[in-house]
């Protein structure tokens, strides 16, 4: 059957890559996914490696926000872990690049690469550009207080359908701390996605860039044999508590972590994110409790910068493993101070 898809027998010498897209075309956060996936599988090829698309499910909590759909949301999570690795365990894949894009996509994928415990790497879809209405920028929570204004009367229709049409310019989950950002902000903190992946915007030649070179680093992992146990341990996961506390990041974080950490045997509890909440500061001033977007983080340095900020005062730990094949301290040695 391998030979009908078109693999050659040098193909077969080859470690198969599983590249899974979350990608579909009712969700801005997703619609881009597809394509980044195909530069993925060029990255992956041209690394003398095989690469193997498939797809799975994907839910908009922007969307179905408010609804009975939202039922579905955190469902979908357990979906998408499960239907991932159902596909890499069941054709026994060597590796695995996943391409998530909405809130419980990240938690999914990584759910499923601990399980799984392959050479693995997450790259996140990145975010959505400021939309913008008579000089006032725009985010997804602008039209659902758009909509309280004019049911409020304070707000004309004119001015309303401005503000909903112009709210979500293009692809790219929603741009400021909400879920998405703050799981791909954590997961960026914990090791298993490359440097710069949260915060890379959606549709930024930098996010082309990191999805081209994901190949290269999921090489190295396989030559090196390190796994997401390897790389997801408490000290890992210590890490991206304290990036979720630093960013005002959302209280979803909590939920999913947990359920990431069980997926390679490690316990957390509510405990460990109140201790490590008393003994750290907000220090960003991020949307929807704040001013600025993903976009913004973007501009000063991205996430490694706040990384090696957090490094200098102690907060979190340097020596831990990434999926570079090198430390955290050493990913952001060289990033904006």
């Amino acid at each position: 059957m391998l030979y009908g898809i078109g693999l050659t027998t040098e193909d077969l010498a080859k470690a198969q890559v599983g590249i899974v897209s979350m990608g579909y075309d009712g969700n801005t956060c997703n619609m881009h996914l597809n394509d980044l996936a195909k530069d993925v599988k060029k990255g992956v090829w041209d690394n003398n490696l095989v690469g193997l698309m498939f797809h799975t499910i994907g839910i908009s909590d922007g969307i179905t926000n408010g609804t009975e759909g939202m039922r579905y949301s955190l469902v979908s999570r357990d979906l998408i872990a499960d239907s991932i690795e159902t596909v890499c365990g069941g054709h026994y894949y060597d590796a695995l690049i996943a391409l998530p894009g909405c809130d419980k996509n990240m938690p999914g994928a990584i759910i499923a690469m601990g399980r799984l415990n392959r050479p693995a790497i997450m790259v996140y879809g990145g975010s959505i550009h400021s939309g913008n209405y008579k000089g006032q920028s725009l985010n997804i929570v602008s039209a659902f207080e758009a909509l309280g204004q004019k049911l409020a009367g304070n707000l004309e229709e004119e001015d309303y359908q401005g503000i909903i049409q112009r709210a979500c310019p293009g692809a790219g989950a929603c741009g400021g701390m909400y879920t998405a950002n703050t799981m791909a902000s954590a997961i960026e903190a914990m090791g298993m996605s490359l440097p710069y992946s949260s915060s890379y915007p959606a549709l930024s030649e930098e996010k082309k860039q990191e999805c081209l070179e994901a190949g290269k680093y999921i090489r190295i992992l396989l030559e090196k044999d390190i796994k997401p146990r390897d790389i997801m341990t408490r000290k890992a996961f210590h890490n991206a508590i304290v990036t979720v506390m630093v960013l005002g990041g959302s209280t979803n974080a909590v939920l999913h972590l947990i359920a990431m950490a069980k997926s390679v045997g490690i316990k957390l509890e509510l405990s460990d994110f109140q201790k490590i909440s008393d003994e750290t500061s907000v220090i960003a001033d991020l949307k929807p409790s704040g001013k600025y977007m993903m976009e913004d983080v973007h501009a000063i340095g991205g996430l490694p910068s706040v990384l090696k900020y957090l490094l200098q005062k102690g907060l979190i730990y340097g020596d831990c493993l990434t999926v570079t094949g090198k430390t955290l301290a050493e990913n952001v040695a060289n990033a904006a101070d």
